[in-house]
């Protein structure tokens, strides 16, 4: 699972592809200076625009919008068919085998979630720390080993690989591990790292939430048992995301949801109770009315992507990804964020700290001044930023900006995420921000509000 060869000059890089359409690329915004921007969104791995080619389909589906699966009408009977089309939609996308569910759920959270409830009896877990709090904390009725970050893709094998030997007792588990990192947008050797699980007689499932908009997700290639993602990381921001993968254990569970369109049959007994037959196929983790839009969104989203062309989308973001930690280098003060080095393949995800400056009040001075919309904060990855930050484990910090005041020690960082989407001029307007910032500070005065940095508007 490589990355694409870095593209070093930006003649290269339009020869490669466009960005593709995003809503928002127009918007304009105030800064706080005076006069209006084009907004620069590099907030990706938080939630991406929506492709406008996803936001046509769904304009054109609305007004056809019916029940799913449970009308005889012509629009009832549309719309289930393009719930089910995009449920096949993204088995392809996925390259999934001919066994596997589609489960649309609501998001990666929800998904991992959903099969941390279907884990068969006495099942152990296996999740490194580096994981996002949707894949580190669903596991709680489960035994669970935390892993320490490994430094190096081979020590992650490694560590794992001990960890699965001196289990005990030797029963069923499962490995839960990310793609790319939502801190560092690094790359993992997910291949090699279910090959280990296998080896020793787990699962895998993968949270592609980071990986699958920016690279091709291959079920079968990378032999997981499961993939989890999100639509509004996919450009498909519908409040929806997919749970892929081996049918066996989410057939034998119980059903996430109880209700309407998981239950195929409901009868009442002669003591008064009810017996509840449920369904086996994908619909069992499905009650309700579903998410049409959602899923929908997303299949718009995959085809979208497939026609674009991954090599051409990946060469394009490494360029861009190149582009940022090349400028991001020319400034001493700034320190990247990494776990496997300088060298490791990555995703348009980057984070970083800089010396003399709060994390929080760098990215308001990039809002404010500047049009430039980042994150800050520890990302909803605690423990992952903590030990790239070398904090103390116990030092306080939220997925938000601390309530550290612009100018003191906060523990947190700043993170810049960039996709299909992103337009050259916007990277090149964030480097030369940072520059300036560094350079010459900020040209406003902020405080913290409600635990954020904020321009000051009092005087």
């Amino acid at each position: 699972m490589s990355a694409s060869a870095s593209v070093s000059t930006a003649a290269s890089a339009q020869t490669i592809c466009a960005p593709l359409p995003v809503l928002g690329r127009d918007v304009t915004v105030p800064l706080v200076t005076g006069g209006e921007v084009t907004y620069a969104a590099l907030d990706y791995a938080a939630s991406a625009p929506a492709l406008q080619r996803v936001w046509d389909d769904v304009a054109a589906y609305a007004p056809y919008y019916g029940s799913v699966h449970r009308g005889a009408g012509y629009l009832s009977q549309l719309s289930t068919d393009l719930f089910e089309n995009a449920r096949r939609t993204v088995a392809e996308f996925l390259d999934c085998r001919a066994d596997d569910q589609v489960v649309f759920t609501r998001s990666t959270t929800d998904s991992l979630n959903l099969l941390a409830a279907a884990l068969p009896a006495d099942c152990q877990v296996f999740v490194f720390e580096t994981e996002h709090h949707a894949s580190l904390l669903p596991w709680r009725d489960a035994r669970v080993t935390y892993l320490n970050a490994p430094r190096t893709p081979r020590q992650a094998v490694e560590t794992l690989e001990r960890a699965l030997a001196d289990r005990d007792p030797y029963g069923p588990a499962l490995v839960c591990v990310t793609g790319a990192s939502n801190v560092t947008g690094e790359l993992w050797p997910v291949r090699e790292l279910a090959a280990a699980a296998h080896a020793h007689g787990a699962r895998i499932v993968l949270d592609a939430a980071q990986l699958a908009p920016h690279h091709p997700v291959s079920v079968r290639d990378l032999d997981v048992d499961w993939v989890a993602f999100s639509g509004h990381k996919l450009y498909a921001p519908f409040g929806s995301g997919v749970l892929a993968g081996r049918a066996d254990w989410l057939r034998e569970a119980e059903p996430y949801l109880a209700g309407g369109g998981a239950s195929r049959k409901v009868s009442r007994r002669e003591d008064g109770g009810v017996d509840v037959e449920w369904h086996e196929s994908a619909a069992r983790h499905e009650a309700g009315s579903p998410n049409v839009i959602g899923a929908y969104s997303i299949a718009s989203a995959c085809k979208a992507l497939t026609e674009a062309g991954f090599d051409s989308l990946v060469a394009r973001e490494q360029y861009l990804v190149e582009r940022v930690r090349e400028g991001l280098a020319e400034v001493p003060e700034v320190r990247i964020l990494s776990l496997f080095g300088d060298d490791a393949p990555r995703v348009g995800v980057i984070s970083f700290v800089v010396d003399g400056w709060n994390s929080s009040h760098f990215a308001a001075a990039l809002s404010a001044e500047y049009g430039i919309g980042v994150r800050d904060g520890l990302f909803c990855a605690h423990p992952l930023v903590r030990t790239l930050l070398g904090s103390d484990a116990q030092a306080q910090g939220e997925c938000g900006a601390p309530e550290a005041a612009p100018g003191e020690k906060s523990l947190n960082a700043i993170r810049v995420s960039f996709g299909a989407g992103t337009p050259d001029e916007h990277v090149e307007r964030f480097v030369n921000a940072v520059k300036e910032l560094v350079t010459d500070g900020a040209q406003w005065n902020y405080r913290t509000e409600d635990g954020r940095c904020v321009p000051d508007t009092s005087a």
